[in-house]
């Protein structure tokens, strides 16, 4: 990611911050930095974890209190059904995801085609729309590639001897 875009993502932060009375603190700064930085879309878990070598004292509840917190104030938007692991991702431009049925790696493609798709009227029916994200899943490069390395010719398909 562009490091001019970082700042300017870091910025509307600490706008969001004086808007709303909140005190800025180091470990929202961290927790909203490692989303901004990340282009994993990372869960609570991962973010915890890796904000946790910078700042031992982190708790998993701050992780989670913050990236809510976040998602309210409109910094970050949430990614996939809420019973799974939910995913967080700062970039709130338009753009579509690409998620790996094997691994999860969640990577933001863009496409005007999809921006402009045309929704059935039956959708109107249900509820207004707010907003439109094509979630694409697949099998990423690297899974592909171990599949192919762990079967060989004579083994036919996967998971055969």
């Amino acid at each position: 990611m562009d490091k001019n875009e970082i700042e300017e993502r870091m910025h509307a932060l600490l706008q969001a911050c004086r808007d709303a009375g909140a005190r800025l603190t180091p470990q929202r700064i961290e927790i909203f930095r490692e989303v901004v930085e990340s282009e994993e879309h990372p869960d609570a878990e991962m973010i915890y974890q890796r904000v946790r070598e910078r700042l031992a004292t982190v708790s998993l509840d701050t992780v989670y209190r913050t990236l809510w917190w976040l998602a309210g104030l409109g910094l970050v938007a949430t990614i996939g059904p809420a019973k799974e692991s939910t995913r967080f991702d700062a970039n709130l431009t338009r753009h579509h995801h690409f998620v790996c049925v094997r691994c999860g790696l969640t990577r933001d493609f863009y496409s005007h085609d999809l921006d402009n798709l045309e929704l059935p009227a039956s959708v109107a029916a249900i509820g207004s729309i707010e907003r439109t994200q094509v979630e694409v899943k697949g099998v990423c490069h690297a899974c592909a590639g171990k599949r192919e390395t762990d079967v060989s010719p004579s083994e036919g398909e996967p998971g055969q001897a």
